[in-house]
Parts: C-alpha cells; structure tokens; sequence
C-alpha cells in the first residue's frame, strides 16, 4: 500500500446558506491512522466527504500526497471509504462484493482471484466468500466492506462512523480488528466518529470539531490532559470547572474560586483565565481538613465497580470525584461533609 499525507488548506464549506465547515487547516501525516471528533452537526462527517469527493464542492484546497483533489470525481482521487451502513451489494456473493471494484478497474481475472483472496484472508473472512451479505452478522459485513475498500489499494482509507451500526462488546472487538488492519497496511485513515473512546483506543492524533471549526489537534493523552479550550475540555471525558481567577504574589500563584476557597498552583503553571479544569480521577476526599482543600457536602454516590463516584457540591458547584475502589475501604455516606484535595500539577487553567 501506498502511503500519501493529507493538507487541508482553509477549505470552507457551504449547503446554501448554511457554512458548515469554516476555514479548515490541516496536516496528516502519511501512515497516520487519524480521527476527526465531535458531536453530531460538528462538521466532522462533511469534511470526511469533501477529502472522498462527495457533495458539494469546497473551496480552499485539499492535497492527497501532492496532489490537490478539490473538484476531481471521487473515482479519481483513489480514496477508499467505508460506509456506516456497509453499503454491500445484496445480491452479490462476499467473493463478488470484494471483487467488484476491481472489475471497474478493468483487473486482469487471475489478478483479482488472487488479491480478492489475500483481502479476504487479511480480514480472516477466506472460509466465507461463497455467503451473501444477510448470511453474515454485522461484524462480518463490516470486515467485508474493509476488504472491498483496501483490495483496490488506495492511497487513504475513509471511515464514516463504522462501528455505529454494532453492539458495545462487537465494537470493542472491531476497533481493535481496525487499528491491527491499519497499523499491518500502514495505510493513512481517517476515522470519524463521536464517540471518544474510540477514537482515544484507535488513533494516533485527532482533531475536535465544533461548528464548523477545528477547535484542537493532537494526541488523545495531550487533547485529555491539556485541553487549550472549554469545549474541549468538557467533551473530552468528565471535566470538573470552577470559575474564579488567577492571583500572583511574588513567585507563588494560586487559583482563587468565586467562594473565595484557594488552590495552590505549581510552579511554572501558564494560565491566566478564569476557569481552572480538574479531571475526577485528579481529586481526592478527605474527612479532615487539608491545604489546598474545598470544603464540601456529599450529594450522591455511585459504585463503579473499580471507581465509586461521589458527586460533591464545593466550591460553588457540583464536583465529580472518582476514587479508587478496594475491598474494606469505607464508603463515603450522601450528607457526609468532606475536603476534597485537588492535585494542582494536573490541573489546566483556561
């Protein structure tokens, strides 16, 4: 397989008056399995289809390797993309779905036994190739939408919400199966989705789509971790915000919240704006007062199994703390006034 980076240089995108992707900027690299995340009217899903060639056509540019593709047909772009709902031909054996893109392409015949049977064999789907697509389960059929896609050798892989259509266990099995197919092919792709954890046990980098707009770039860990905004910060896992401000003494800076309670920042800590992050697993509960601690009331409590989740009002809001769960260690009882202690090294100030 070939490998061919992505540029997406300020592409704008409209369905009449409506702009639904704003001056989008973006680079990804060759072999890169990527993700484009958001929620749903994000944008995520049209600019997945404007880089295959479908729907109307952007402005800006969009670059696969070398070559820009804006306003070439799909068919010319050698983009190979696999569908949410499969779209396999039911009246085609799985042989003859795998096959059929190659047939288009004029393929000498014995060169298409031969690659259909190694695609069939690379999603382990040999031993299946006389069935039709309603003899299958949805797992299998998205395989054979996979091998359709990756026998005609394109130079990008496209994923639109592949996993959507299966049940929770079947889609952790596949987004495995995915990324062990990506990382065997090296193949750049591109997976959509709205679903964090997928794209969080899947790709290398993503980007956060919000109206139109890329609202950050990178790894899973960097996105979680150092969100550059709000959005970010809230659709990425369970982010606990207290507004307040930034406070400067000497070589010592701290947060204080609009209670009046004060968290002590680290040394080196950027951040001046008025809102300070804390993910759950970043807070601990403490029966006895502490520095650097919020005091506050137990409202609700779930057991997680590893993780009870305790949900305290403190600092002027309902904070979520997640604490580890062993056998003989006290829950924590609804009403229980508590300190919670926050570890301030992991915290982001936005």
């Amino acid at each position: 397989m070939k490998k061919a980076g992505i540029t997406i240089e300020n592409v704008h995108l409209a369905f009449g008056d409506t702009e639904v992707l704003k001056g989008v900027n973006l680079d990804i690299q060759p072999g890169e399995f990527f993700a484009f995340l958001g929620p749903s009217g994000s944008g995520k899903s049209t600019l997945l289809r404007a880089i295959a060639g479908f729907g109307p056509t952007p402005k800006g540019r969009i670059l696969i390797g070398d070559r820009d593709v804006v306003g070439l047909d799909p068919w010319k772009r050698n983009v190979g993309m696999v569908f949410q709902s499969y779209a396999l031909w039911p009246h085609m054996s799985v042989r003859d779905n795998v096959a059929f893109g190659l047939k288009e392409r004029k393929v000498p015949s014995a060169q298409i036994k031969t690659k259909v049977d190694a695609a069939l064999e690379l999603v382990d789907l040999a031993h299946l190739a006389d069935r039709m697509p309603n003899q299958l389960s949805g797992g299998q059929q998205q395989r054979i939408a996979l091998a359709r896609t990756v026998v005609v050798e394109p130079d990008v892989l496209l994923l639109d919400e592949p996993l959507s259509n299966l049940d929770a266990s079947l889609r952790v099995h596949m987004r495995r199966e995915l990324l062990r197919l990506q990382r065997q092919l090296g193949l750049t792709t591109i997976f959509v989705t709205h679903d964090q954890e997928e794209a969080n046990t899947t790709c290398d980098r993503m980007a956060v789509l919000d109206g139109g707009v890329i609202q950050q770039v990178g790894s899973p860990l960097e996105l979680y971790d150092r969100p550059e905004n709000l959005f970010v910060a809230n659709f990425l896992g369970t982010a606990n915000i207290l507004e307040g401000k930034v406070e400067v003494d000497g070589n010592e800076r701290r947060f204080v919240t609009n209670t009046g309670d004060q968290l002590s920042l680290p040394e080196g800590s950027t951040g001046e704006g008025g809102n300070i992050v804390l993910r759950p697993q970043n807070i601990s509960i403490s029966r006895t007062q502490a520095a650097d601690s919020l005091p506050g009331t137990v409202q609700h409590s779930e057991f997680l199994g590893s993780q009870i989740r305790y949900l305290v009002s403190a600092g002027g809001t309902e904070i979520v703390v997640d604490q580890s769960h062993r056998a003989g260690h006290d829950w924590i009882e609804t009403g229980a006034d508590v300190h919670l202690v926050a570890n301030t090294q992991s915290a982001v100030v936005l």
